[in-house]
C-alpha cells in the first residue's frame, strides 16, 4: 500500500484514483456544466488564455479556456465535493489535521480549441510562508493527452523550490529548455480521479485537439498553521474544510483578502 504523504513529498504529487463515486460525478458535472452556461451567457471575459511566446508555441496563438474562481460561490454541490471524507482524507495525509480552502478555480477545454498551460509553477501567484500550499485537480470528464492532460515532472518541487519567473509567460528560458514539455510524464485521467500536487512541482498541460470537452475543478489548499505572505492580492476564501485555522483572528477573518 502506498504510504501517501511520503509519495507526495518525494515526487511533489499523488494521483488518487475514484475518489469520487460515479453518482457523486453525476451530480457535480451537472452543476460544471450549469456554471459554464451560466458565464457564457454573462458579458465579461471568461477565456482565461495566457499570453506570451511559450502559449504561441503551443497553441499557435489563439485557443480558448472558459474559467472562474471559486466555483463554491456557484454551487453547494461543489462546496460538498470539497468537504468529501475520501477527497479530504488524501489531503490530511499531505497537509495534516488542519486543512484551509485557499480558492477554487473551474477550467473548461472546449474541443479542438481547448487552451494549453506551458510548464510551470505556482508559488508565485499567492506563497505561504511555510510553503504548504498544494493543489488538487478534480475530474468530472477524461483527461486524456489528446483532450490536453495535465503534465508533471516528478521531483521538481524538491528540485526548484523557489524558483522566479516561472508563471508560464517564459520569463525563464534556462529553465523551460531544461524541463520541456513534451517530456513531462503525462498523467491521464477518469471522472472521479483527483490529481494532487505542490505549488512548487513543475507542471503544464497540451491544448485539447480531442473533439470532447475536458472538465476540471482545480482546488487550492494549504495548512491551517501556514498563510499567504503579506501584501499577495490573490483571492482568499479562508474557509476551513477540516480540522482548525490557528492563525485567525477577529480582523484577519472579516477581511476580502
Amino acid at each position: 500500500m502506498v504510504d501517501i504523504g511520503k509519495f507526495f513529498h518525494e515526487n511533489g504529487y499523488y494521483f488518487g484514483k475514484g475518489i469520487y463515486s460515479p453518482d457523486e460525478v453525476k451530480l457535480m458535472e451537472h452543476d460544471f456544466d450549469r456554471v459554464v452556461d451560466q458565464l457564457v451567457k454573462s458579458d465579461e471575459n471568461i477565456n482565461a488564455r495566457w499570453g506570451g511566446r511559450l502559449m504561441d508555441a503551443l497553441d499557435g496563438g489563439e485557443s480558448v479556456i472558459i474559467h472562474t474562481h471559486n466555483i463554491q460561490s456557484f454551487s453547494g454541490v461543489w462546496l460538498k465535493a470539497f468537504q468529501q471524507d475520501k477527497f479530504l482524507d488524501i489531503t490530511e495525509k499531505i497537509l495534516g489535521p488542519d486543512i484551509m480552502l485557499h480558492h477554487s478555480k473551474l477550467f473548461c477545454k472546449p474541443p479542438e480549441k481547448g487552451s494549453p498551460f506551458p510548464m510551470h509553477q505556482d508559488w508565485q501567484y499567492f506563497p505561504s510562508a511555510k510553503d504548504s500550499m498544494m493543489a488538487a485537480i478534480i475530474y468530472v470528464s477524461e483527461a486524456t493527452d489528446e483532450m490536453g492532460c495535465v503534465r508533471v515532472y516528478p521531483g521538481s518541487h524538491k528540485e526548484l523550490g523557489r524558483t522566479d519567473g516561472m508563471m508560464g509567460g517564459g520569463q525563464n528560458e534556462e529553465i523551460t529548455k531544461r524541463y520541456p514539455i513534451e517530456k513531462a510524464t503525462v498523467l491521464e485521467a477518469e471522472p472521479g480521479d483527483v490529481l494532487f500536487f505542490s505549488y512548487f512541482t513543475l507542471h503544464g498541460s497540451m491544448p485539447n485537439r480531442s473533439n470532447k470537452t475536458r472538465k476540471s475543478v482545480l482546488v487550492q489548499m494549504h495548512a491551517g498553521d501556514d498563510h499567504i505572505e503579506d501584501q499577495n492580492r490573490h483571492t482568499n476564501v479562508k474557509l476551513v474544510l477540516r480540522g482548525w485555522n490557528h492563525l485567525a483572528t477577529r480582523s484577519s477573518v472579516s477581511r476580502i483578502i
